[in-house]
């Protein structure tokens, strides 16, 4: 008998089976039935509770398969820059910060975007002094591959003139040789490194509350990465067994390993799927390129006006290597590429590698390509005979369009290819890459669907041939998610015997205008049967 039985609704079931039902019986946390009203409210009980849907379009629980949820919770909460329009503004901001902090405390930012300032001069230590002669500074660029720091930072740092380059990193210098307080890529982390470590109970709540933030999204699961060269990987997942222990882990959290800790994975024997349905270990996240806004993505040919072609971070053999260990050990690997070459790099390792001899299976989280932002058009179709999933984040698409036509030029129109990689059997995952785009998933069906900016331009879309239905765009935010983690048996869909996780919309977005999707307010999640969010009206 359930315990829970929701009627009244319109439910995208997702499973071909149930079309258009209207009702859902839950028991024990997982799905009992589906059905019309008359058959599920005919299953209930004296202690049954009854919930009219009022008619309202209801989803499978949505997933966010690329999001820095620790880093967003613990590290990144401080100034929140990506509204800044020039550097005066950060400057501004920052000087407020300061003027409320105590003396010789961390100033901590992420979201600038120069691209998107009237002057877009890049920040620099000399800015940056001005404002914080004394407390440290460091302020993440949108796409954490770029950071600004002011001396105070450099200082604790131990960072000056005669500081080589760390592996995967650059230091940037003034024209006297000194640095200018501009880090890419792990140079970012010989500051990083220097931070004060955050407490247990700040880390707890603070995580706890990102947690609510995505349930009014309605997010019930999320795959969690981490920044470059990681020092947070431990901390990030005693916390998540910390609240999992205590049954305070209100999310499915799909919990990827830093690619730096591969030997110690395999050597231990841990593998990919090993968990619960709660928490669960991913794949080795490692990194084939940089980023397209500090110009690191690694590129066939020269960015436009330019000599450059952007840098790899990993070298392609050393890649193979470890690929290929991943792989007999039992190990998903989840691979950050940007740039067309680094795709094409990539994939020819993947043919190299792969084999029969894999420890993966079905219910396994399966290898990846995170990003797949800029492909050469002959490298589309072949992700899908390799076996890879394309974790895609469409929200960076409205972000980044007019920088991809001012790089890229007429490539621009192998950006986000999402309909050529679907069309070619392609599973896409959709995330965010949160604290770089905002995490709500209706804002990146939106884009999906529209592949135009809020306002409607440009106005036939940008590319439009590459745009996804909505029905497609949820699919990649639920099933396509949950193949990527290994776990398409338990939830992604409305079906008997799977999770209880599901989403009541205030909208229906399968039938109001696409422009307005990104806009839909969410009036209740539930996780396991649980209700975790309930709108107040």
């Amino acid at each position: 008998m359930p315990n829970l039985i929701f009627y009244n609704g319109k439910l995208h079931t997702q499973d071909e089976r149930y079309p258009d039902v209207t009702a859902i019986a839950i028991r024990g946390g997982e799905i009992l039935s589906l059905g019309s009203d008359a058959e599920m409210l005919a299953l209930a009980h004296a202690d049954t509770e009854k919930i009219d849907l009022q008619g309202r379009r209801v989803l499978p629980g949505l997933a966010d398969a690329h999001i820095h949820f620790y880093e967003w919770a613990v590290l990144l909460q401080m100034l929140v820059l990506d509204d800044t329009r020039s550097l005066d503004d950060l400057l501004a901001r920052v000087k407020d910060a300061v003027a409320n902090a105590e003396p010789g405390a961390w100033i901590v930012g992420q979201g600038w975007n120069q691209d998107h300032w009237v002057d877009a001069v890049l920040p620099t230590k000399a800015h940056l002094d001005e404002v914080a002669p004394r407390n440290p500074v460091i302020l993440w660029r949108k796409d954490l591959h770029l950071a600004a720091v002011n001396s105070a930072a450099l200082a604790q740092a131990g960072i000056d003139r005669n500081t080589p380059n760390p592996e995967m990193g650059i230091i940037q210098h003034d024209a006297h040789g000194e640095p200018n307080g501009l880090l890419n890529e792990l140079a970012i982390n010989l500051v990083r490194d220097v931070m004060p470590e955050p407490t247990e109970k700040f880390i707890d709540a603070a995580l706890q509350a990102r947690t609510a933030q995505l349930h009014r999204l309605g997010i019930t699961s999320v795959h969690d990465f981490r920044i470059m060269g990681d020092e947070n990987g431990g901390k990030a997942l005693r916390a998540f067994q910390r609240l999992h222990a205590k049954s305070a882990l209100k999310m499915r959290v799909c919990c990827m390993l830093a690619g730096e800790y591969l030997d110690e994975a395999v050597r231990i024997g841990v593998q990919s799927g090993f968990g619960d349905d709660t928490l669960w270990l991913g794949g080795i996240k490692l990194f084939s390129d940089g980023a397209l806004g500090p110009r690191t993505g690694w590129m066939l040919a020269p960015y436009e006006n330019s000599n450059e072609t952007g840098m790899p971070l990993t070298p392609m053999s050393e890649m193979a290597e470890k690929i290929s260990r991943a792989q007999k050990s039992g190990l998903g690997t989840t691979i950050h590429a940007i740039g067309d070459r680094a795709v094409r790099e990539l994939l020819d390792v993947y043919s190299e590698v792969l084999d029969e001899n894999s420890s993966l299976n079905a219910s396994t989280p399966r290898h990846r390509i995170e990003h797949v932002q800029h492909s050469h058009p002959d490298d589309l179709k072949r992700l899908a005979p390799l076996g890879l999933v394309a974790s895609v984040q469409p929200l960076h698409l409205v972000e980044d369009m007019d920088m991809v036509d001012d790089l890229l030029g007429e490539r621009g129109r192998w950006a986000y290819a999402f309909r050529d990689l679907l069309d070619a059997g392609t599973v896409l995952a959709f995330g965010s890459d949160c604290p770089v785009v905002s995490p709500n998933p209706f804002m990146g069906i939106q884009a999906a669907v529209t592949r135009q900016t809020d306002t409607g331009l440009p106005v036939d879309g940008w590319y439009p041939k590459q745009r996804l239905t909505v029905a497609e765009s949820v699919y990649a935010y639920t099933m396509g998610a949950a193949i990527a983690s290994g776990k398409q048996e338990r939830i992604g869909s409305l079906s008997p015997g799977k999770l209880a996780d599901l989403v009541v919309l205030e909208q229906d977005i399968f039938e109001i205008d696409p422009l307005s999707i990104g806009k839909t307010q969410v009036l209740m999640t539930v996780l396991g049967g649980e209700i975790v969010f309930q709108a107040e009206d």
